[in-house]
């Protein structure tokens, strides 16, 4: 179904185009979160000496013991904090799949092979979905080290300066900044000029 000529008209005015971060940020980001989100729903079998560990998961033997969260101390105390996390990793996937889905659907080509972009009603619920899934990513990540600091880092504590900078703080701080300054920020951005831009018509 091709978008209605109202809405194409609707693009040449104000729209929305995901920047290059934004694109390249997701393309790494969605597969690695499936791939931690089925380690975490399927344990024990991804854990070592379970049936599904090798070879997709083997990664995680290291990480079980950088995080414990991730290892078999949580799983035999019945954590349930990180199979939790990871069910709603599942609706923040489906958050970002559906932004990116009504950008590429309803976006139409932008001059001289520029990016599509997508624009009116539509335009609007697509950026609001994508700044409410990056809400989501830096506040669940924020819980996580939140979590670490109020438990006296009862799973991380272990790690030397080194490890623990590297392995968890690198790849973790990851999922805040990224976000933090690529959608938030720039999405929020574009939500306030909006926002401004309306209430100065309004007031005309």
């Amino acid at each position: 179904m091709a978008p209605s000529k109202s809405y194409s008209a609707a693009v040449s005015g104000w729209s929305h185009t995901p920047s290059t971060p934004i694109l390249l940020w997701m393309a790494v980001s969605l597969p690695l979160v499936a791939w931690d989100t089925a380690y975490m729903l399927l344990r024990p079998h991804t854990m070592p000496g379970g049936s599904l560990h090798w070879p997709l998961w083997v990664p995680y033997a290291l990480y079980g013991e950088v995080d414990h969260m991730y290892g078999f101390k949580q799983w035999h105390l019945r954590n349930p904090f990180a199979a939790a996390q990871s069910l709603m990793n599942l609706v923040e996937t489906v958050l970002y799949l559906g932004y990116l889905g009504m950008w590429y659907w309803y976006g139409q080509p932008g001059a001289r092979g520029e990016r599509r972009a997508v624009g009116g009603r539509v335009g609007a619920w697509t950026l609001l979905l994508g700044f409410s899934a990056a809400v989501m990513t830096v506040s669940k990540t924020v819980l996580y080290w939140v979590l670490e600091y109020c438990s006296g880092f009862d799973n991380i504590g272990q790690n030397d300066p080194w490890t623990l900078f590297w392995l968890w703080i690198v790849p973790n701080g990851a999922w805040i900044v990224v976000p933090l300054v690529f959608m938030i920020y720039g999405m929020g951005s574009e939500i306030v000029d909006g926002l401004t831009t309306q209430s100065h018509l309004k007031g005309q």
